[in-house]
């Protein structure tokens, strides 16, 4: 390894979101600042996960639209997905995000630099042969799928491989009962595929309300998704044209036969390269061992964001951005200010949504808070009917000593950006009967929450 002795005074290893907030703050601060990343700079979520997800839930969403008015007045018959096409609708938003987010950095002053980071020591890294040293590092390098240790599952394909398909087969299998096998499943019933979705435990989505993810189930088999709970797989095996899987329920064994299989059973902490115990990191699955204000507890020029530190935020691409920029302005002012995870929504984009922010029903009850659960099912009012939907509920839950809302739960169109106004009203302490006072333009979904409330 050769050096050539430059040093700087933040280097962020991954240009995900977490890590292009933090470069772009320092540089902005008068630091000089290199970023690192051997993958395309943009990260999971704008090229191989929430962004073109959601584009391909587009087209979903259309299908099911029509599906839902049939006989309403609409006629349905002949409308299909053209995969092909759709794929490109999200190349045409994936392929200019690297070299525009590289842009935006090197016009902010930030050195971009493409290939792999080691940790050599403390304070240097090899990249490509080179030596760098810094003052602070900010590790944020995301996630990548949990391994899984049954024959066969070097056959399964990744999310980022599922979102790459030319063509969409017709008998797909999703591992694992998250976020990704559900909403992938979605799409893919909506264009003529035969998900089936197996989960090891008894109830999928463990995120998220028991009741309205029992709701979801119901309609996911309405869109034809087999979803299979207290199944584990045994092993996997190649027939040369597909698939034969064999899973294991209450001691029997099926074989499914499946065009394709996909790991959507959870991820890790994607440290594997990074050569931490050269540096004297700590970390786990979960991500580098950090203390509540994101720096490492063991090397202090070390700070971690996003799905790589360990902390008690979810894994999502909001919390990853406010962390980056939480851990960038505490290297800046030497300060330990700790990142507010309260009132952070999160929805799985399946077909309606499913949406929650704050406190489970049963974190609630077990915290001792005095109760009030507001449950509506929502299927029969105007915003649902106009639609032709016929699944969507709402599960509000009210500390009345206070009168604030702790949690809210919903299922339902457009419910993702209604939980926006609940995640604001826990965010700045506001009332029930505040938010419940809102007037809104009529006739919105958003118009439909005062009544829930």
């Amino acid at each position: 390894m050769s050096t050539d002795g430059t040093n700087y005074d933040l280097i962020v290893i991954g240009a995900g979101m977490a890590g292009n907030a933090a470069a772009n703050k320092c540089a902005s601060a008068g630091w000089r600042v290199a970023i690192v990343d051997d993958l395309p700079y943009g990260g999971t979520c704008a090229l191989r996960g929430c962004d073109p997800k959601k584009i391909l839930r587009r087209g979903a969403e259309i299908i099911d639209s029509a599906r839902l008015m049939s006989g309403k007045g609409i006629d349905a018959d002949g409308l299909h997905i053209n995969w092909a096409d759709l794929m490109q609708h999200k190349l045409g938003f994936t392929e200019p995000v690297p070299a525009n987010m590289e842009r935006g950095l090197t016009g902010n002053g930030v050195e971009t630099l493409h290939a792999t980071a080691t940790f050599t020591g403390t304070n240097s890294l090899d990249i490509d042969g080179v030596g760098y040293t810094a003052d602070h590092f900010l590790i944020a390098t995301g996630a990548r799928p949990r391994p899984l240790d049954f024959p066969g599952a070097d056959h399964l394909i990744d999310s980022t491989a599922f979102l790459d398909l030319v063509e969409l087969p017709k008998r797909i299998l999703f591992v694992g009962g998250g976020f990704i096998s559900f909403e992938f499943a979605h799409i893919a019933a909506r264009a003529d595929s035969r998900p089936t979705i197996i989960d090891h435990g008894p109830r999928p989505l463990k995120g998220f309300d028991p009741d309205l993810v029992d709701l979801l189930v119901d309609r996911s088999t309405q869109a034809g998704i087999d979803t299979r709970t207290e199944t584990s797989i045994v092993s996997v095996e190649s027939d040369g044209s597909g698939y034969r899987v064999t899973v294991e329920r209450d001691g029997e064994h099926t074989t499914l036969e499946v065009d394709l299989v996909v790991h959507g059973a959870g991820r890790i902490s994607e440290l594997s390269r990074l050569g931490l115990e050269a540096a004297g990191v700590e970390y786990g699955p979960r991500g580098v061992d950090v203390a509540a204000h994101l720096q490492s507890i063991t090397n202090h020029a070390v700070y971690a964001a996003g799905d790589s530190a360990d902390t008690p935020g979810m894994p999502l691409t909001p919390i990853a951005v406010f962390e980056g920029k939480i851990a960038a302005s505490n290297m800046l002012k030497s300060a330990t200010t700790v990142p507010d995870y309260g009132g952070v929504p999160t929805a799985v984009f399946t077909i309606p949504e499913l949406a929650r922010v704050g406190m489970l029903e049963s974190e609630a009850v077990a915290a001792g808070i005095d109760l009030d659960v507001r449950y509506t099912d929502t299927s029969g009012w105007y915003s649902n009917y106009r639609i032709g939907e016929t699944t969507a509920a709402v599960k509000i839950l009210v500390d009345t000593s206070s009168d604030t809302i702790v949690g809210a739960h919903m299922l339902g169109p457009e419910y993702g950006e209604l939980i926006n106004f609940c995640a604001l009203a826990i965010k700045l302490d506001l009332t029930a009967r505040q938010l419940k006072s809102m007037t809104a333009a009529y006739p919105t979904v958003t118009s439909d929450l005062g009544s829930m409330l």
